[in-house]
């Protein structure tokens, strides 16, 4: 996700504190950036997870499983 939309994302976070709060039109906005950054983090996250590798006291290594 580029920096921008991270720092769009914190600005809306500020402004939804403040007296003045969001409009109907920012809250649309606030809601998809943080639907897209939720999704990134788990893109990257799996594929971090399927990087990993276990290794076992014998010497083996086995890469991990998705649990069923």
């Amino acid at each position: 996700m580029e920096q921008y939309k991270i720092d769009r994302i914190n600005a809306l976070a500020r402004k939804a504190k403040s007296p003045e709060g969001l409009t109907p039109e920012e809250l649309a906005e606030r809601d998809a950036l943080r639907k897209e950054y939720i999704a990134a983090v788990r893109r990257n996250l799996a594929a971090q997870l399927d990087a990993t590798w276990v290794q076992y006291p014998d010497g083996t290594r086995r890469k991990l499983k998705p649990k069923q």
